[in-house]
């Protein structure tokens, strides 16, 4: 394929020495992805990988990407590829790109297996160090703020979710209003109103949401510092990058990145396996968990919420989770359930 003119200025390549083929299985539902190869005048060749849409909301899933992209490797240099610029098709506007490094990944097939073998073998300690890392240190100041905030300079998409990412200075407002709310909005936009699941909501807006992250309650009444998480760490989003005469790593990457509470990043770690105990542990002993420590699990389930109601909005009340048949609609049903009993 004759790749498009703004993609070889971007890099400054040679139409005659750059092709380029399609790869499966990298994109998301809106996004196909391309592998561009460059051969240079000594016969050495470069490349690169390429992500492309043309939805209507594309330009913020390359823009988005690309701003997380560059947070994350401000912070962790080498924890994630990086990203090379974006643009628009000169023959096709409505097209938008990211261009990043290629790197040759091998990803788990069987998340289950993967746990297993990492239990017993290797539980990722190189990862779980970067993640702390990640992790622990403190988000910029945005301009026109005078301290960190939770959000993001720009919006970031989770699978095909859109986030809203405007700044707040609480952890917990913007949490009950950037994610559990707007994700409630998606949901009836997209699988219409659903009375049940919008009581249950604002009841866990109201009531859990103020009771486990209140600004005067975590971190014994200090609060949590916003940092920058991958926002969809789930398997599936990390890897083991090979690179010529350096040893194999650990890498992550197709992020939706924003300055969160570190804990928001496990929750949808957990939820989807591959990821074992002793991970955890040697991560938890890197970076402890956050005072109420008591509260930790049932955080990780309020976070958990916020996917499975993203999973519900994007794929519908009859997508399973499960062996066993559950929905995520029921997923989120059972999760708020569970909270609003123990905390109302």
């Amino acid at each position: 394929m004759e790749l498009d003119r703004a993609v070889l200025s971007l890099l400054g390549l040679s139409a005659e020495r750059t092709t380029s083929t399609a790869l499966s299985g990298n994109g998301s539902s809106r996004a196909t992805t391309r592998k561009i190869t460059s051969r240079s005048s000594d016969g050495s060749e470069k490349a690169f990988f390429m992500k492309t849409s043309s939805d209507p909301e594309a330009s913020l899933l390359v823009q988005g990407e690309h701003a997380s992209l560059q947070a994350i490797h401000a912070a962790v240099p080498g924890l994630s590829p990086q990203s090379l610029g974006t643009g628009t098709y000169d023959s096709s506007p409505s097209t938008s790109f990211i261009v990043i490094d290629f790197l040759q990944l091998s990803k788990p097939i069987f998340p289950t297996i993967t746990g297993i073998f990492d239990s017993l073998f290797a539980p990722r300690r190189e990862l779980a160090a970067k993640l702390t890392r990640l992790h622990t240190t403190p988000a910029p100041i945005p301009e026109g703020f005078t301290k960190a905030q939770f959000g993001f300079p720009v919006t970031t998409c989770c699978g095909d979710t859109p986030q809203d990412n405007s700044f707040k200075s609480s952890w917990a407002t913007f949490f009950a209003e950037n994610r559990l709310k707007y994700i409630l909005h998606r949901c009836e936009t997209y699988q219409g109103v659903d009375f049940v699941l919008r009581r249950l909501v604002e009841d866990v807006v109201a009531v859990v949401v103020p009771r486990l992250l209140g600004d005067r309650h975590l971190g014994n009444g200090n609060g949590v510092t916003p940092v920058v998480v991958h926002g969809d760490l789930w398997y599936g989003n990390v890897g083991r990058c090979t690179i010529p005469n350096e040893p194999p790593r650990d890498i992550i990457f197709d992020p939706s990145a924003f300055y969160a509470h570190s804990e928001y990043e496990l929750a949808i770690m957990l939820m989807f396996g591959g990821f074992s105990r002793r991970f955890f542990a040697a991560y938890h002993a890197l970076c402890p968990k956050t005072e109420p420590v008591e509260e930790y699990d049932d955080r990780l389930k309020l976070y958990q919420l916020y996917h499975y109601l993203n999973h519900f909005a994007i794929f519908g009340p009859n997508r399973k989770y499960s062996f066993f048949g559950h929905t995520y609609r029921e997923g989120s049903l059972r999760l708020m359930r569970q909270l609003l009993q123990k905390y109302r």
